[in-house]
């Protein structure tokens, strides 16, 4: 889920990610690993972007991952295969705080070959600049702070200065699923206003994702009933996906329709 909520802002916000990492507003579009020739390692993880002048290639990481160096350099050597006068821009960004040593690896080393790329831990980067583009306010409360729930309570008043109603929708869903790398369900519920998840294109992608379940174990159990079963699969779905990203049962049985009290069975069903 972290992966895809990164995935989600850098692919809406690709301008704010390039001012961030690159210096400068540059215009960047989604470039598909398979326009790499070979299939990618790990394509949930895998981000990139191009402009006509450069390729950034991005890879977010709750955990410490020892294949990170060799991705790296893979997709370094395939980019530039594909793309040779392009320059290349390789960003890991660690979500989560450890101790790991692996974090702190910025290189691929074999005999005779050295390929360096860039780190970002985010718990040791400043809270300001996160609140200079919308599209970075989701990790501020990531960043290097003792508050994060202070952190969070200024991402609900800033998120509303965005003029765009959708846009603002999507950070505070956003922020709501990366806050609970930190923060407890109820602080998180507490603090933003959890009624524009329902309107984010996140929530929408959450509820398509539960549909699809449905769909698919109705259909594979040969049910003439498997299109109900299904609807009710997805239900059961969006609402264990929406409790695993903070939360509460009120807010859950809002936005499924169903009662608290279904809300709860269903979840200590799944538990």
């Amino acid at each position: 889920m972290f992966d895809n909520i990164c995935k989600f802002l850098v692919e809406s916000f690709s301008t704010d990610f390039a001012t961030w990492l690159l210096g400068e507003p540059t215009t960047l579009t989604t470039l598909s690993p398979s326009e790499l020739s070979l299939e990618p390692i790990r394509a949930d993880a895998l981000i990139l972007l191009e402009s006509t002048d450069v390729v950034l290639h991005l890879e977010f990481q709750t955990q410490p991952d020892a294949d990170i160096p060799f991705r790296m350099i893979d997709y370094c050597l395939r980019t530039y295969r594909r793309f040779p006068s392009k320059q290349m821009r390789q960003v890991v960004i660690y979500l989560r705080k450890t101790r790991s040593a692996q974090v702190h690896q910025t290189t691929f080393e074999l005999p005779r070959t050295r390929h360096e790329f860039d780190v970002v831990r985010l718990w040791e980067q400043p809270v300001e600049p996160f609140f200079q583009l919308p599209g970075l306010m989701p990790f501020a409360v990531l960043s290097c702070t003792d508050n994060p729930a202070e952190i969070l309570q200024r991402v609900a008043v800033e998120s509303q200065t965005i003029p765009d109603l959708q846009a603002q929708r999507n950070v505070v869903a956003s922020s709501a699923v990366l806050a609970g790398l930190l923060l407890e369900k109820e602080m998180i519920q507490r603090i933003l206003k959890m009624d524009l998840l329902k309107e984010s294109v996140i929530y929408q992608d959450i509820l398509q994702e539960g549909i699809e379940v449905g769909k698919a174990e109705g259909k594979a159990e040969g049910k003439a009933e498997g299109k109900a079963e299904g609807k009710a699969e997805a239900i059961k779905q969006v609402a264990q996906n929406l409790w695993n990203q903070g939360m509460g049962f009120e807010q859950i049985a809002q936005i499924t329709e169903l009662s608290v009290e279904e809300v709860q069975t269903l979840l200590q069903a799944n538990r």
